[in-house]
């Protein structure tokens, strides 16, 4: 144990004992680069005994957070080993960081149980379905937040919307996808076709593959595939483009200048892919149509005449409305889903690709989700 005079030569600490109260009076500088001499000279002092102990601030001359965490560390000690501490003689500041200390002083929350196989398995279970519940809550809820920006934007304050920005994004997600839309239907055309052919001439009904590619591309086919590539290929663009954004405190900048980031950012991607997406899924149909007429006059013979007065009476109006009424709906959930990723970037660019990642797959997700859903409507109702 230190002796009081060898703590006051420290020109840290003086301590007397009188009676049943000990006495410490602090002295210099109680700052970070004396933590390792104040910690020994606290930790020498003599024992609590039941005793009271003042802590005396009058002569100090500074002190920072990790001093003030030593004397509420010293005076707590003090206290569970029976005695009491009292400081005396801070000033009003010292006295607000030693009160953000003691509040900050929280017990270390009890290490888990080891749970056994079963238990583990429901524990991580129970944590997926409660992420999978705030997650969608807060889509149900952002999606209502840009609907409500929309709203306002159309009926209340009009000379807000970003037209610029609007066609900038239409070209973006609409026109510059086309090459890739438009390949990738012409091929599910061809295979749609090939494969029909193959399954068809068992029961010799070879010319019904018309019929069979119609129906695939038109009814389901041709907006599915677009609206998984533009998921792929615009969903995560919105996604990188507003997290790099937030990354770089641009977002931040916009709230400080009054400006929404959900009318500036979202409602121009949303509106572009409500307009773009119903054109790419023609197109898409169009060129799935060609792929299949291509082959089945290569594999079959069927010329593009027979073709087309075959699918004329093969298909009607129903058959290529289900396919277009879907994209509105599946460019909202492409969008909406890609800007709040985006918005929920933070910390590194590391949080950009996991974002990124997730939009894209949540987006392709809630696509086909709302495609079985269509299908089971359109069949309750008869279309």
């Amino acid at each position: 144990m230190a002796s009081p005079t060898a703590a006051a030569a420290s020109g840290l600490l003086r301590f007397n004992e009188d009676g049943g109260r000990l006495r410490v009076e602090l002295l210099g500088r109680w700052v970070v680069a004396n933590a390792e001499v104040l910690d020994r000279l606290l930790g020498a002092m003599p024992a609590p005994d039941g005793r009271e102990l003042d802590i005396d601030f009058t002569a100090i001359e500074a002190v920072d957070t990790v001093g003030a965490w030593l004397v509420h560390r010293t005076a707590a000690r003090w206290q569970a080993a029976g005695g009491q501490a009292a400081i005396r003689g801070a000033s009003p500041e010292y006295e607000v960081l030693l009160g953000q200390v003691a509040k900050a002083d929280r017990p270390a929350p009890p290490r888990p149980k080891k749970l056994g196989p079963f238990a583990a398995m429901l524990d991580r279970l129970g944590r997926r379905v409660v992420y999978i519940w705030d997650d969608t809550l807060r889509l149900v809820s952002f999606l209502g937040e840009t609907v409500a920006a929309m709203g306002r934007l159309a009926f209340v304050h009009p000379g807000r919307f970003r037209l610029t920005s609007t066609f900038a994004q239409a070209q973006a997600v609409g026109i510059e996808a086309m090459p890739i839309v438009g390949l990738i239907s012409f091929l599910i055309g061809v295979v749609i076709s090939y494969q029909g052919v193959d399954q068809l001439a068992m029961f010799g009904a070879q010319i019904f593959v018309v019929n069979l590619v119609a129906i695939s591309v038109l009814r389901e086919l041709g907006i599915l595939l677009t609206a998984i590539v533009i998921a792929g290929r615009s969903g995560s663009s919105f996604t990188a483009q507003i997290g790099a954004m937030k990354l770089n405190e641009e977002v931040d900048a916009m709230r400080t200048l009054g400006l929404d980031p959900i009318e500036v950012l979202v409602v121009p991607r949303v509106v572009a892919l409500m307009v773009m997406l119903p054109c790419l899924a023609v197109f898409a149909d169009f060129m799935g149509l060609l792929g299949g007429m291509l082959m089945s006059w290569v594999t079959l013979g069927i010329s593009p005449d027979v073709f087309m007065n075959r699918l004329a009476a093969a298909v009607t109006w129903k058959t290529y409305f289900v396919g277009v009424v879907k994209a509105p709906f599946f460019a909202v959930t492409i969008a909406v889903v890609g800007c709040l990723e985006g918005l929920r970037v933070e910390g590194s660019s590391e949080s950009v690709g996991r974002r990124t990642t997730q939009s894209v797959v949540k987006g392709i997700f809630l696509v086909i989700v709302l495609d079985a859903a269509f299908s089971i409507f359109f069949a309750t109702i008869g279309i």
